[in-house]
């Protein structure tokens, strides 16, 4: 291992390295080749007056040699101590079990500095870390800039009253609360950039309306932010974003930059070090990753001395620097939740201004049998929290989860499949414009759980099942149907395009890689098609529903509609091209087939209008469907 001197310039190596590297022959060359350099040639006598002060330059350097080589001695014989836990070996065998182990050896403290430690000596030996020429992971960072500028600002306390984001030089804009993460317990909170000339550094600072006078409004020109703020974070760069405890210890890491694609692994799993550090003492601790696909990866669980207080999260790929993070380990939020009975049938989706949609879509699925909706919403404007609030009150059990990430779903989804096993047996994992019907329903003269528990019975090595999907054009509507998706749309094509699933959490690979259509399962588990259901995709809506879908698609690998990228993918709408402007004839496209059956069901079931915004399905102790007044 080697260093530079910032003062001298003089490389400075560690003595054990050069002890094992001193009889090479190489070494023994190179060694010559250096002193003959150094020595000066024969008779050659330099000006008297250069003389003192070569001698002076000399010496400075031999001093800086021996104070940083003890310096280094005190920090590698002081780590066998029992206050620093680096563990046996010398120190290229912990380097190389750092960076480089394929096997997963117990976790490793890499340094603790005592809180006396001076900011000169401790950046001296953050310098000295094995394969780390910078500094330890940084304090947890708290801002990060978003696409359309915007900045996402956590905050471990939630703001009281209105709040707003203070800029450098004084500049704010207001700050839109999102809820609280799921994993550190943070809460998020969006505000604009005020202007496109203002700096980005600092991060902004987060204001309550408790910090300035509740009578007056919030000043024109607040102060600016402290200047010991963190640097601001870039969404398009490489960074750990969100964390998530799992039962049994396991941690699991969002990450943006580890994989480059779905499907595809960049960097070996071996070659992936979770990292801990304790910013209170500046404590590091370090162990393999066991699994990483897409933009998850998982870590084992913190070791022992540092399990007990907050951490900062992050990783760090091939010995490489560690990634910039926002991720954070509490445990106080690593206890999930328990329930009394486990689920049969839940359904997760991942969802953004959506709330006139989410009333007809969530009564649907539970009057079928779902018991339980996670929604994660991906900084929704609409009124989500009040239409939740409405399922909720009418007997519906449906939850949200902050889940702001740009282009994230894949990610989205392996949370909610990891985190909620112990609570759900089967998964269903779909959009809000996606309904699960069969036609024999029609025979069927109210709905009953019991629809959706015969597609799930089936044997216990089955886990995955697969429904096809038939794409819905817009039906010859020119705006949101007031009857509603089910009852609007009524004109679709006649080939099955795609499918989506519904998984057995218990056969989710740990891996939680997914294509949003379906997951990797375990070894010893089937995937299977069924007969007995579909989905019915309601794709290609009225114009002035589907142009929205060109504005900051959820989807982690696929491109923005108006990128022109892979053109036939079928993500896209055939003949669209790439840009959000309105084909001719667009009420009329996408249709091949006329198909009533749905429409005839959900008026049967629900009552004429019942999609309507706004129309909520009530349900009595016994599950089954007590319709409002608002539907008949």
């Amino acid at each position: 291992m080697s260093i530079y001197s910032q003062n001298s310039g003089i490389q400075i190596h560690d003595s054990l390295s050069n002890t094992a590297n001193e009889n090479s022959p190489r070494a023994s060359e190179n060694a010559q080749l250096s002193s003959s350099r150094r020595r000066p040639p024969p008779f050659a006598k330099p000006p008297p007056a250069a003389m003192p002060s070569r001698r002076r330059r000399n010496r400075k350097r031999l001093l800086t040699c021996v104070g940083a080589a003890s310096v280094g001695a005190l920090l590698f014989f002081g780590a066998h101590s029992s206050h620093i836990g680096l563990g046996g070996g010398t120190w290229p065998q912990q380097q190389d079990q750092l960076f480089r182990s394929a096997g997963p050896p117990p976790p490793e403290t890499l340094m603790s500095m005592p809180r006396q430690t001076s900011e000169a000596d401790l950046s001296f030996a953050r310098r000295l870390l094995p394969n780390r020429h910078h500094s330890p992971p940084q304090l947890r960072e708290d801002a990060v800039l978003l696409p359309d500028r915007e900045v996402l600002v956590l905050s471990a306390d939630p703001a009281v009253g209105n709040a707003m984001c203070v800029f450098q030089g004084g500049a704010s804009s207001p700050a839109r609360a999102l809820g609280r993460l799921p994993g550190p317990g943070r809460h998020a909170y969006l505000c604009p950039l005020p202007g496109s000339e203002q700096p980005l550094q600092p991060p902004p600072l987060l204001l309550s309306s408790s910090s300035y006078s509740s009578s007056a409004a919030p000043p024109a020109t607040a102060p600016a932010p402290a200047a010991d703020f963190h640097k601001l974070l870039n969404w398009n760069d490489s960074l750990v974003f969100d964390s998530a405890p799992l039962p049994g210890g396991d941690l699991l890491l969002f990450a943006k930059g580890t994989n480059s694609r779905q499907g595809v692994i960049k960097t070996a799993t071996s070659n992936i070090q979770c990292i801990y550090s304790r910013d209170s003492d500046g404590t590091v601790a370090s162990s393999p990753a066991t699994t990483s696909a897409q933009q998850v990866i998982r870590c084992p669980p913190p070791p022992a001395p540092l399990s007990s207080s907050n951490l900062h999260v992050t990783v760090a790929l091939n010995g490489q620097e560690p990634l910039p993070s926002l991720a954070t380990y509490d445990p106080q939020n690593t206890a999930l939740p328990v329930t009394r009975e486990r689920k049969s049938i839940c359904a997760c989706t991942m969802v953004r201004n959506v709330a006139k949609f989410l009333p007809e879509w969530v009564r649907y699925h539970a009057a079928v049998g779902v018991e339980k909706f996670f929604l994660y919403d991906n900084a929704s404007e609409d009124d989500l929290a009040g239409q939740v609030s409405s399922l909720n009150s009418a007997g519906i059990d449906a939850s949200t989860v902050a889940w702001p990430w740009t282009k994230t779903q894949e990610a989205g989804l392996s949370h909610c499949a990891a985190t909620n096993q112990p609570s759900c047996e089967w998964m269903a994992f779909m959009d809000v414009d996606e309904f699960i019907f069969s036609p024999n329903w029609n025979e069927v003269e109210k709905p009953s759980k019991s629809l959706l528990d015969s597609v799930v019975s089936v044997d216990p090595e089955v886990g995955q099942i697969f429904l096809p999907c038939y794409d819905f054009g817009p039906s010859g509507q020119t705006a949101h149907p007031q009857e509603g998706v089910c009852q609007g749309y009524t004109c679709r094509l006649t080939r099955a395009e795609r499918h989506k699933s519904l998984v057995r959490l218990d056969a989710v690979a740990d891996s939680l890689a997914n294509s949003v259509h379906h997951f990797t399962l375990k070894p010893g588990f089937q995937k299977m098609w069924t007969t007995l259901a579909r989905i019915n995709h309601y794709k290609y809506q009225a114009w002035t529903e589907f142009k929205s879908k060109f504005k900051r698609r959820v989807s982690a690998y696929v491109a923005d509609w108006t990128d022109p990228i892979n053109l036939q993918s079928h993500d896209r709408a055939p003949g669209l091209g790439v840009d959000p402007v309105e084909p001719v004839g667009w009420a009329e496209s996408f249709c091949e087939l006329k198909d009533y059956t749905m429409k005839k069901l959900s008026e049967k079931w629900f009552g004429i209008g019942s999609g309507g915004h706004g129309a909520i399905t009530e349900f009595n102790s016994n599950g089954d469907i007590a319709p409002s007044p608002s539907l008949t």
